[in-house]
């Protein structure tokens, strides 16, 4: 893997911060390689940057979602992408890539496989960092086609077992992104947060963004006597 497309963006606030990385495929990516502006992407980071500048809140915020990247490829980059950050609070999303090449490329990436890259990167984490919070959100699909409603069964629904297996034996909080779509997908529609069965919409990165914000906002500290901290928002179109 080329390295330099990896290098962490600085997350730009203060030594106080609270230190926040996000890390995993393309839907944390969301082009944050190319954008100008804190290299925190067009997605739901950008959103909790936003939702953390707006309540006056001391988040850093650091984005190294690689878009295509697998299991594998964030066990290869841990120390760049994970170790060099040094967070308070690590939020992993990755496994729709380990699912989707077995699809669109033949290279299918086993149960064990998954679990084994997985639970490598989170040994190092427990092992080597200092967190405040580990937060581990499920991959997810939502078929709007018809060859992606076996892709379930198939494959995912495996990987999801074992992300929630190991959510829990590492102490993490889970977000479960998986029902969470599929239900709201089912009650107003899949347009509504989901493009192509697996990259999210604007909606699906402002739903990311809220499930994330609920879970962990409340535990970010107040920037007391301290202007808030402006970010240009992303388009969300």
């Amino acid at each position: 893997m080329n390295t330099s497309e990896t290098t962490p963006a600085a997350g730009g606030g203060s030594s106080d911060d609270t230190v926040a990385l996000f890390t995993g495929d393309n839907i944390t990516d969301a082009g944050r390689r190319t954008d100008p502006s804190a290299h925190l992407g067009a997605g739901y980071v950008r959103r909790i940057a936003e939702m953390a500048a707006e309540s006056g809140k001391r988040l850093s915020v650091t984005n190294t979602g690689v878009g295509g990247d697998r299991t594998s490829d964030l066990l290869d980059r841990f120390d760049a992408d994970i170790l060099k950050v040094r967070p308070n609070i690590l939020t992993i999303l990755i496994g729709i890539n380990d699912m989707w090449r077995r699809y669109d490329s033949g290279a299918s990436v086993s149960a064990a496989e998954f679990y084994s890259n997985y639970s490598r990167v989170l040994t190092r984490v427990r092992d080597e960092l200092d967190l405040k919070r580990i937060v581990i959100m499920e991959p997810f699909l939502v078929p709007v086609k018809g060859a992606q409603l076996s892709w379930h069964v198939e494959d995912l629904d495996e990987n999801i077992a074992i992300t929630r297996e190991l959510a829990d034996r590492y102490g993490a909080t889970l977000i479960p992104l998986n029902e969470i779509f599929v239900d709201r997908a089912a009650r107003v529609g899949a347009a509504s947060v989901i493009d192509h069965g697996v990259h999210p919409s604007a909606g699906g990165h402002e739903l990311i963004a809220q499930l994330w914000w609920s879970s962990i906002g409340e535990e970010i500290p107040d920037r007391k006597g301290v202007e808030n901290d402006r970010l240009v928002p992303a388009s969300r179109n």
